[in-house]
């Protein structure tokens, strides 16, 4: 099965919940995993930036990936996330992490070096040259201050062999038409955009690796799946009361959101490691009222 067949459909990047000490919760991770699965989503995304990998130590990640391969026990793919700005680090970690289990590492586009698009070519093909999984690319312009363009993706689907997607973060529908009107026909390319998932259907993508469904696992998965049996009128009517949440999700940054929402859940603890802090009152407050 290729990665585009096995990883169709609604991706999870999962958050990392922390107790009041700072410590990692795996009890709270479990109920997460547990009910995003029990919920109806394809897959999971462990140690992507939702899961606030910046601040969590390499020790720790490797509790992390060890206890979901072992929470999940087979019942979805994993995907793990492993990226950065320094090229050899990341060669180093997909060759010394864990992921024996996993279905691909996810790898976001360097950020604040703000190479050039020959850079951010030659960052990916050194990963992938060195991974023993399949590469998932992610272009994230917002946070990592440069634009993938859509010729350099597609030159990298074309010529590295072990490249097999991308998460599409770059907020730009066009964008994602170019992508899927040139991309071969192996090349996975599923949204990064919540609030552009359904559009993004419209136009072709394989599906979405997303924040939203953390919290709304059952009608955010629904949604997806039908877009993908273009059946628009029921993913607009499931896709249109998240439309709110989506907002709230991304008012101030991500995960205060999605922590605020599964802490209202009675999930998680609303915990975050700084520099993020937990959303402030006069947000927390729409959350509370929306979910209610």
């Amino acid at each position: 099965m290729t990665i585009r067949e096995q990883l169709r459909g609604t991706g999870v990047a999962i958050v990392t919940p922390f107790r009041e000490d700072e410590s990692v919760d795996f009890d709270a991770l479990g109920k997460v995993i547990d009910f995003i699965i029990g919920n109806g989503i394809d897959y999971i995304v462990t140690l992507g930036t939702t899961g606030e990998t910046p601040t969590v130590d390499k020790q720790e990640k490797f509790d992390i990936i060890n206890y979901t391969f072992e929470k999940v026990n087979s019942r979805v793919p994993i995907v793990v996330g492993i990226g950065g700005n320094n090229t050899k680090e990341v060669v180093n970690a997909v060759q010394s992490y864990p992921i024996d289990k996993a279905a691909a590492i996810l790898s976001a586009a360097p950020y604040y070096n703000k190479p050039s698009q020959e850079g951010i070519y030659q960052h990916y093909k050194a990963i992938a040259a060195a991974s023993p999984k399949p590469i998932i690319m992610y272009n994230v312009p917002g946070r990592t201050g440069r634009n993938m363009e859509p010729a350099t993706t597609i030159r990298l689907a074309n010529e590295v062999s072990n490249i097999t997607g991308i998460k599409e973060a770059g907020n730009s529908v066009p964008q994602c038409m170019q992508l899927l009107r040139d991309r071969p026909e192996h090349f996975l390319i599923v949204s990064g955009d919540d609030d552009l998932v359904l559009p993004e259907l419209a136009g072709g993508m394989d599906g979405v690796i997303s924040v939203a469904a953390n919290c709304f696992p059952k009608n955010f998965s629904k949604m997806v799946r039908a877009g993908l049996s273009n059946d628009f009128a029921t993913a607009k009517k499931l896709n249109d009361p998240l439309i709110e949440a989506y907002n709230l999700l991304f008012a101030e940054n991500n995960p205060a959101g999605v922590k605020a929402f599964l802490s209202e859940m009675g999930l998680i603890k609303n915990v975050l490691r700084l520099p993020l802090v937990p959303l402030s009152q006069p947000v927390l407050q729409k959350v509370k009222a929306y979910l209610k």
